[in-house]
């Protein structure tokens, strides 16, 4: 791939002196899976020295672990001591409700629930501090629940004893199997890209140092004249939009008559270690765009970005407005943040203590890591995604069916270090884009100027881009707003295609310049609808495009893009 380096890109090597310290926290890094033990300490500190403070709130905490004593003494059969919280099936077994195992696991979330008061509230800790102190209190909780241990677990004991042990034995032979990284967990070997995944027709048109862009070749006889620019994260390979046929958004949208091209970002090393987020914008988003008005003869484009490619996609726009470059028909945002006051637990790791931290690990390696990266998000659900996955793959023995999302998931990529470092310090930790501080050529863009339609989707059990911020796009402009809150998470809730069962989504629309609502009002207000998603959004997308034209050609041999490969292209193979 192309070494690309930023034109204002600045020595990546600090000073000789501070090589040493940024070393040895690289180092450390590797054994906290990259949280920063001073801040763990600190928050700590922190957290203990107020509590200790506060004689009230001990008393209260003394008087909530009595009261909980009494209602586990009192607890029958019909009236348990505590519920499981929502999402939470550890416990879901009827195995648990016997003696002595439901003594034992209401117990526990008895506890879990008495830490999760004692270091929540706690007056004058910083409200970052407080988070820390929480997530490492659950993830204590999480590794300690007896659902972990095989002889406090019904279950295994049940399945141990009805297998003759033969559950016990095919959960050491997958840990055996993990150990020698030869098991096939998340399907990556029975759902190959190109041939299982990522199969909508199409052609490279375009490929350069950062990107491949690809044009899918027409399903109808002729098209809505303002093609699709879909802009993915780059923390993730785009062919989460073009999965199996049967739940391919790509797919889906050339079915409805539209013309769409995807961005494919590379996959960085070290030698894109300088790579910035203008470099992202520049290379990314305005070449696509300029390689879209040459293949359409300048026809205006729906932009649809999501995750950190719709933030993306909304600096490009805000850039275009300011500008007063009228490129844009529209503007769709899949679960993607413009302001990041309230972005979900990954606020966690958005400290300047942490974040110091992380970049002398990038530093190190010149890009974050994706087993860095998995590892975080499998944190924020460690209850989910590690403890539980544990006790059916080692202890029952049991494998999960894998499927095209697990293997797409298993499919990571790289963030250099340069451009990760200013997306969480410039929109994380300081939100520069929502406060109109966030430059684009020297000059601050304001989200306020966009002037096009918007067609924003949230999800409701979204960890990564939680819906009540995503929403906040109210506040930021008083254009028209079409807002959707989806059923399911950041992935498998935008990956919601017709059919699919139990599906639903709440959709309401803000006329230009009507006032705000907050997002429990909206909630109030949106009309429930059964299904998917996308046909809501392919009606609002129609109403918003002219006539149906004849397909353009594939590429622009004339203008320099000359289809140079099959959809879906090298960058995506890139490990």
């Amino acid at each position: 791939m192309t070494n690309i380096r930023s034109s204002t890109a600045e020595p990546r090597l600090p000073p000789p002196v501070e090589d040493g310290d940024r070393l040895l926290h690289a180092a450390e890094g590797a054994a906290t899976l990259g949280l920063s033990p001073a801040a763990l300490l600190l928050a700590g500190l922190d957290w203990a020295v107020h509590l200790a403070n506060a004689p009230a709130q001990r008393l209260d905490l003394l008087h909530l672990a009595v009261e909980q004593w009494r209602r586990l003494a009192g607890a029958t059969g019909n009236m348990p001591a505590i519920q499981p919280p929502p999402g939470d099936h550890r416990f879901s077994a009827p195995s648990w409700r016997r003696f002595p195992f439901d003594v034992l696991h209401q117990g526990f979330l008895l506890s879990e629930e008495w830490w999760t008061r004692a270091t929540s509230g706690v007056r004058g800790t910083e409200r970052s501090n407080q988070r820390i102190v929480s997530f490492v209190a659950r993830q204590w909780l999480d590794m300690m629940s007896p659902s972990n241990v095989p002889w406090l677990n019904p279950e295994v004991i049940e399945a141990a004893w009805s297998s003759g042990g033969g559950s016990l034995a095919a959960g050491f032979g997958n840990l055996l199997e993990d150990l020698g990284a030869t098991a096939d967990l998340d399907g990556a070997g029975r759902f190959a890209v190109g041939r299982d995944l990522a199969v909508t027709p199409g052609k490279v048109v375009l490929r350069n140092g950062l990107i491949e862009l690809i044009q899918y070749a027409p399903a109808t006889p002729v098209v809505h004249v303002e093609p699709i620019l879909i802009v993915p994260a780059w923390i993730m390979k785009y062919y989460i939009l073009d999965l199996s046929p049967q739940n391919s958004l790509i797919r889906y949208l050339v079915g409805q008559g539209h013309t769409v091209f995807c961005i494919s970002w590379s996959n960085p090393g070290a030698k894109q270690s300088d790579l910035t987020l203008e470099d992202y914008r520049r290379l990314g988003v305005m070449a696509a765009l300029d390689a879209l008005a040459a293949i359409t003869g300048g026809a205006k484009v729906h932009g649809c970005g999501y995750c950190l490619g719709g933030t993306l996609l909304a600096i490009a726009a805000a850039a275009l407005a300011r500008d007063g470059q009228d490129r844009l028909a529209s503007l769709t945002l899949l679960a993607a943040q413009t302001d990041f006051t309230e972005a979900g637990e990954l606020q966690l790791f958005i400290t300047e203590s942490q974040l110091a931290f992380l970049e002398d690990m990038m530093w190190a390696h010149g890009t974050l890591s994706s087993t860095q990266m998995a590892g975080a998000f499998q944190l924020l659900r460690s209850n989910d995604l590690v403890w539980s996955r544990a006790v059916r793959n080692y202890l029952l023995g049991r494998r999960d069916q894998p499927n095209d999302l697990m293997a797409w998931n298993a499919d990571a990529t790289r963030m250099p270090y340069r451009m990760h470092a200013e997306y969480l310090r410039r929109l994380f930790l300081d939100n520069d884009l929502a406060e109109g501080r966030y430059p684009v050529e020297g000059r601050p863009v304001s989200i306020e100027d966009i002037a096009l339609p918007m067609f924003v989707v949230g999800t409701e059990t979204d960890h990564v881009a939680p819906w009540r911020s995503v929403y906040k796009m109210h506040l930021l402009n008083k254009g028209e707003i079409t807002f959707v809150l989806a059923s399911g998470g950041h992935n498998a809730g935008i990956v919601s295609e017709p059919g699919h069962a139990n599906r639903h989504y709440a959709i309401g629309r803000r006329a230009k310049g009507r006032r705000f609502a907050g997002p429990e009002e909206w909630l109030a207000d949106a009309e429930s609808r059964a299904g998917s998603w996308w046909e809501a959004w392919a009606a609002w997308l129609a109403e918003r495009s002219g006539p149906k034209v004849a397909p353009p050609p594939m590429g622009a041999p004339d203008k320099g893009l000359q289809p140079v490969a099959a959809a879906p292209g090298t960058y995506v193979h890139q490990s």
